[in-house]
């Protein structure tokens, strides 16, 4: 599944299985909270790893997720040179999120909020 494409960024592709590792190495999201967050079972995501696809039946809301996360992970890429440098500002509390974390921003399911952030990094503000 191709990432979302943001205005001023290409479009990237990844493979699911790949990016699935890359939610555990650089957003320090274990597959069990992925799944939670995209609202599916552990198994489900673990099978969509293995195939590399997602079924054409997945609810349009668990899509939309998947998406909006591929879109974050595609700029955390471009912004930082290595997955510790994306964990580590993913697990630190910044003042544009309250003083929240950006991965706990996910969990609670302010993935724009995150886009946000990244989008102001990218744009020379910081966050």
């Amino acid at each position: 599944m191709p990432a979302r494409s943001t205005p001023g960024h290409t479009s990237t592709q990844i493979a699911l299985k790949d990016a699935v590792r890359l939610f555990e190495l650089g957003f320090g999201l274990s597959s069990t909270e992925l799944a939670s967050i995209l609202g599916i079972d552990s198994r489900m995501l673990e099978r969509w790893a293995s195939c590399n696809t997602v079924p054409p039946n997945t609810p349009p809301e668990t899509r939309k997720i998947l998406l909006a996360l591929l879109g974050i992970l595609g700029r955390l890429v471009e912004l930082f040179e290595t997955t510790a440098d994306m964990r580590a500002w993913m697990h630190r509390p910044l003042p544009f999120l309250g003083q929240m974390a950006p991965i706990d921003a996910v969990k609670v399911g302010r993935i724009e909020s995150v886009d946000a952030a990244l989008e102001a990094i990218d744009e020379g503000f910081a966050s």
